[in-house]
């Protein structure tokens, strides 16, 4: 529906609250949009496409700052393209999270001292559905106090019936096509969750650990190594040492007697063992570490695990039974108690990885488990960004893309977890392994298992811009709205979402890439650039500012902060100057609509206007261009900005302030402003709709009659320039501005009076001369007028009687003292521009800096100057 076709509401009122409540409109508002199908997309619909998928909240999550910012750009985006005739669609859902939200519920069981065991796995799943509905997806709710126009109807769940009919068959197509494969290998366990975990479910911080120097074999056969994980030396297979290293090469072949054991190992030469980091020797451990891995696979070392899943030490002797921590300690006091102990360092700061979910210390372990072959399938996402088929914003961050797909490799998917897409394959009683499609049916008979593992989450969030339409049937949806138009993600999961959504799409999708553009945002940090976390205290509930401030204020301030790729510091405070921002709105267009404004009928000619009216229609469209391209470079911060310089500064701060004098007039140069007033706040409110929807609303169709904006007309640049208007209204700006600063320079209240001689003629001031008089309080001469000052400004001369309102002899004081404090800063300035050692040496960002002292010292200067000529003599 385009505005042509809006049903007229009741006659437009004038009438507004004197003040803006968003708690009073806000909800009402968002239900009615609802309600109506405004965020409804229809697939059978002839307009073109546009298309976006949420970055799928956990179901376990609410809505935290980072969420709020990235649906406000989401949001901006989708409004804006469904005001220009686009069958927009922006898919909601949520992911069903497999090891948080397995987590949690064992957590509600831990509190009626139950464990999953106790319950058993079907009992338990039921148990997480009976949580999920009661309890997750809280983030819905928060969602619509955002005012997300999403398509409600359209939402979807990962563990859905459609989307695991499409994870159960994407992942029998790439089995079939040996893209997904069963291998014993390295990977990140968490002994809490007992289970693996993918990379991005680890988080490495700096802890305080110890570094022991180990001494293996004797005499001659002796070498040195050094570990922060003593414990994992019982799995030791192999010393290595660089094939070039002399120090070693009478070693290499030979077996070296392992401490604490019966067992000799060999010592094998790799290159990948760096000779000039401490000894030159390394300590292979293929069953703990995955560098030693493949060490390992390359030497055909055996593999011997040391610990079962709950790092408890498994190898027969006086450690068995030991937790890793305690054999750890236990095993160096062996090690010492031998004279095993070359040097100790305690404490010793490392990077460890820790679960994500429960902050227990990973442990790299060697498992069976399930992967994906991922060297062709990143090579095609690597390629469609290459190609040109699929373009990241900002472009700079391509290479961190380009790094990451092509030294990919292969992709643990399998997690011992209970909650979640289970893994489609089948074991038989003499060894057979059927993978199972979603229309196959699955063997039957004794001694038949499912494998008991369930997918990475990851996995069937990587199909989301496509199983959400309904693949792997050939939905009307899936034809009209894949590809997704845009991406809009954080930068952090560009290498674990997006990466992994590319090569699913590629893959399933005949080469079509999942979206045509990659938007890559920043993370919202505190005002002082500082992360925001629940322990450093700083971490801001979103909720608690709309409550406070108003949903448009929160949206707001998150869009102005959003340029490209970088992180986005937010404070209060800013969502304060973001509620005044909507006030301002509010009042501005409460004043327009109390004296006239209207849109009824076309723009009066252009001869009627005024050079004030003119004005402001060319800034209009060039603010409409402006936010276009923007907008189109998905520069939110800079069209954020534009958009509020315009509506406050120019319409709000110059325009209705010009023309008061206008309206109070009356007459037919009032009814043009009042059109031409009704225009501008119009556009503008058209233009802030995306961003703030909730006071543009209320507000426009106030202004209108109209339905809603949310299906109105995106503004466009009619072409209207007027460059002579600009310039007029620029220097009666000049004027004002100037006189303004006098004033205030001289300690007069604003709304003080003073008597005035204006010498307008010859310049286009002269027909500003009501409205120069009515902002600056500016009286008539009168009887008596004497000018005790006379400022030139931009052609015209303001000559004001300032008699018995100042100290002239203490304001010629306080002048000169500023003057010659500007004009030492002028000398300082120079001097330094003119040492060229200095400019040899400086950094350009110190030399621009002196550059500006230099332009505001001579602004300064001037301004000084001109007030002390202006003075009459003490």
């Amino acid at each position: 529906m385009t505005e042509n076709t809006q049903q007229q509401n009741p006659a437009p009122t004038t009438e507004l609250p004197t003040q803006y409540a968003p708690a009073e409109v806000e909800g009402t508002l968002y239900e009615r949009w609802v309600e109506r199908g405004y965020f409804s997309a229809d697939a059978a619909s002839e307009k073109p496409p546009y298309t976006v998928v949420i970055p799928p909240p956990n179901v376990t999550g609410s809505l935290h700052l980072g969420h709020a910012f990235e649906h406000t750009l989401i949001d901006a985006l989708t409004r804006r393209k469904r005001m220009q005739g686009f069958e927009t669609l922006w898919q909601p859902g949520m992911d069903h999270a497999g090891i948080a939200t397995q987590n949690v519920v064992e957590r509600e069981l831990a509190k009626e001292g139950k464990s999953r065991h106790d319950l058993g796995r079907e009992e338990f799943i039921e148990r997480v559905w009976k949580w999920k509905g009661e309890s997750g997806g809280q983030i819905s709710g928060q969602m619509r106090r955002l005012g997300d126009g999403v398509d409600w109807d359209r939402e979807r769940f990962t563990m859905d019936e459609g989307l695991s009919q499409s994870v159960q068959t994407i992942f029998k197509r790439l089995y079939d096509d040996e893209l997904i494969y069963r291998a014993e290998r390295i990977i990140n366990w968490c002994p809490r969750c007992l289970t693996a975990i993918s990379d991005i479910e680890v988080e490495y911080q700096d802890d305080d650990g110890e570094l022991v120097s180990l001494k293996y074999g004797d005499g001659d056969e002796t070498v040195v190594v050094a570990t922060t994980r003593a414990e994992t030396m019982l799995g030791d297979t192999a010393i290595a040492v660089h094939p070039d290293d002399e120090r070693y090469k009478h070693l290499v072949g030979k077996l070296i007697k392992l401490p604490l054991t019966d067992r000799s190992i060999p010592v094998v030469a790799d290159e990948h063992v760096d000779p000039e980091f401490g000894t030159g020797c390394v300590k292979v451990t293929p069953a703990h570490d995955p560098n030693d891995f493949e060490i390992g696979q390359r030497h055909d070392l055996p593999n011997i695990a040391v610990m079962d899943e709950h790092a408890v030490i498994t190898v027969p002797g006086p450690f068995q039974g030991l937790d890793r921590l305690e054999a750890r300690s236990a095993i160096v006091g062996a090690l010492r108690a031998e004279g095993r102990i070359v040097a100790e360092k305690r404490p010793y700061t490392h990077s460890v990885g820790h679960c994500s979910r429960c902050k227990t210390t990973i442990e790299p372990r060697l498992s069976m488990q399930w992967w994906v072959k991922v060297a062709p399938l990143a090579k095609a996402a690597g390629d469609a960004v290459r190609d040109g088929k699929v373009a990241i914003h900002p472009q700079e961050m391509e290479k961190r893309y380009f790094d990451w797909v092509d030294n990919l490799h292969d992709w643990c998917i399998s997690r011992q977890l209970w909650w979640g897409h289970r893994i489609p394959v089948w074991y038989g009683p003499n060894g057979e392994v059927v993978c199972v499609g979603p229309d196959d049916e699955a063997p039957t008979g004794e001694g038949w298992t499912q494998d008991s593992d369930v997918l990475d989450t990851w996995f069937s969030s990587g199909l989301w811009p496509f199983s959400t339409l309904g693949w792997p049937e050939e939905t009307e949806s899936l034809a009209k709205f894949y590809p997704n138009s845009v991406l809009v993600t954080g930068y952090d999961i560009l290498f674990f979402w997006v990466a992994r959504m590319m090569m699913f799409g590629l893959y399933a999708m005949d080469g079509t890439p999942p979206f045509h553009t990659i938007v890559l945002h920043g993370m919202v940090r505190d005002q002082f650039g500082k992360k925001m976390s629940k322990s450093f205290g700083n971490a801001v509930n979103p909720l608690d500012w709309m409550d406070k401030y108003g949903s448009d204020a929160v949206r707001f301030t998150l869009a102005r902060g959003a340029n490209p790729g970088v992180d986005v510091p937010i404070g209060e405070d800013w969502v304060q100057g973001s509620r005044n921002f909507a006030n301002k709105i509010w009042n501005a267009t409460r004043f327009a609509l109390m004296n006239g404004a209207t849109i009824e009928g076309e723009l009066p000619p252009v001869e009627q206007q005024s050079a004030t009216d003119r004005w402001i229609l060319s800034r209009l469209n060039a603010t409409v261009a402006e936010v276009d391209a923007l907008y189109d470079d998905y520069q939110f911060a800079k069209l954020s900005d534009a958009l509020f310089h315009f509506a406050w500064d120019e319409v709000f701060d110059w325009y209705v302030e010009l023309s008061k004098t206008t309206f109070m007039a009356g007459g037919d140069a009032a009814k043009v402003s009042g059109r031409v007033l009704g225009e501008v706040l119009d556009v503008t409110l058209r233009l802030l709709h995306p961003i703030v929807p909730f006071v543009t609303e209320t507000l426009w169709t106030t202004l209108t009659g109209r339905e809603s904006l949310v299906i109105a007309e995106w503004p466009s640049d009619s072409g209207f320039r007027d460059a002579a208007a600009e310039q007029e209204i620029e220097t009666l700006q000049q004027v004002i501005t100037e006189v303004r600063r006098f004033r205030a320079d001289q300690g007069l209240q604003p709304g003080q009076k003073v008597p005035a001689r204006l010498s307008l003629d010859g310049t286009t001031l002269a027909r500003h001369e009501g409205a120069i008089r009515q902002l600056l309080r500016l009286q008539p001469e009168g009887e008596g007028f004497a000018a005790t000052a006379t400022l030139p400004v931009s052609g015209a001369t303001v000559a004001l009687d300032l008699s018995g309102t100042i100290d002239v002899a203490a304001e010629r004081k306080r002048l000169a003292k500023d003057l010659a404090a500007a004009e030492k800063e002028k000398a300082q300035a120079t001097a330094k521009l003119g040492n060229e050692a200095f400019l040899a040496k400086a950094p350009d960002n110190v030399v621009d800096k002196i550059r500006g002292r230099l332009t505001k010292a001579d602004a300064d200067i001037s301004r000084l100057q001109a007030q002390l000529d202006g003075l009459p003599q003490a």
